[in-house]
């Protein structure tokens, strides 16, 4: 099947299953292990056709995403089910589901999270990469498609955080296992591990004049400038495009330059398949990459800070 064709395809697929065009997620593994995506949609959105599923190294998912959507993406690792009892927990980011599939519930934290709000004010779409409840695994979010040279679509700014965190997390903030010992497999917020009312910007620190950068806040700023460090970080960490498709990618290249991304650089599937879902999950897209176009991402990761 030729290129035009396969676009084709998923075009006549998405409205096959919303019945309009929508925004698609392309979420790619590019770490060394397997990650478990999570998903939520935020209360009076339209469900996506999945809300967890697994993701091999190098392994490719694509989510076709309902129009005006809000919700949020994060990475669940070293996840396992008990051979007697079915049961699917994860040591970061699970969702208390019981399962792979969240079906409603969110990640407990810490967990680093991609968040959107689609075709909100403006038309624009914000999103953004949160530490706000704490990382546990580094990831990016890169526009595609959308946006123009002048920014009155939003400036489709590739965005997240890069950088491998849990190693030099501070020990207050660290979160081990007996396996990891001090190596750490995630990094909590100061919020979630103090829970005083100034970590948390609550009570009378409940307002940006009174709710300020702290050391901790500041720990995950330096190391990922783009990336939201705390709750009145939005003025350098939430960014805005239109009419485009998002790559999310964990893992990504360990260099990128946050930079604009509109239409250069653009990772396109060759190849797009629909198929049924194993028993009991939703019916999902999945596409194959080609080498070359992995290496465009490369090419285009590398442009971010």
């Amino acid at each position: 099947m030729g290129h035009s064709q396969n676009s084709l395809f998923l075009s006549l697929i998405l409205v096959l299953v919303y019945g309009v065009s929508s925004t698609t997620f392309t979420v790619v593994n590019q770490c060394s292990y397997t990650v478990w995506p999570g998903l939520l949609s935020g209360a009076g959105t339209a469900p996506l056709p999945t809300t967890g599923f697994s993701l091999n190294p190098t392994e490719t998912r694509v989510i076709p995403i309902p129009a005006a959507w809000s919700g949020r993406i994060w990475g669940r690792t070293l996840c396992t089910q008990d051979a007697t009892t079915g049961k699917f927990t994860c040591v970061t980011g699970d969702c208390g589901s019981s399962a792979v599939e969240c079906s409603g519930s969110g990640a407990t934290p810490p967990a680093t999270l991609a968040e959107f709000t689609l075709n909100g004010a403006g038309g624009l779409d914000f999103y953004d990469v949160s530490l706000v409840d704490g990382y546990n695994i580094p990831m990016t979010i890169v526009p595609q498609g959308g946006g123009d040279a002048s920014g009155v679509a939003g400036n489709c700014t590739i965005t997240g955080c890069v950088t491998e965190l849990n190693g030099p997390c501070p020990a207050q903030l660290k979160v081990a296992t007996t396996t990891t010992g001090t190596g750490g497999v995630a990094c909590k917020s100061a919020c979630e591990a103090f829970g005083t009312p100034e970590y948390c910007c609550s009570g009378a620190f409940g307002t940006p004049d009174t709710c300020k950068p702290s050391e901790y806040s500041l720990f995950f700023k330096n190391a990922c400038p783009r990336a939201y460090s705390y709750a009145y970080d939005d003025g350098t960490s939430t960014f805005t495009c239109a009419g485009a498709d998002y790559l999310i990618t964990f893992c990504p290249n360990p260099n990128p330059s946050v930079k604009s991304a509109t239409k250069g650089g653009v990772l396109e599937p060759e190849a797009v398949s629909y198929s049924a879902a194993p028993p009991n999950a939703s019916p999902t897209l999945s596409t194959v990459f080609s080498v070359g176009v992995l290496a465009v991402t490369f090419w285009a990761l590398q442009r971010v800070w």
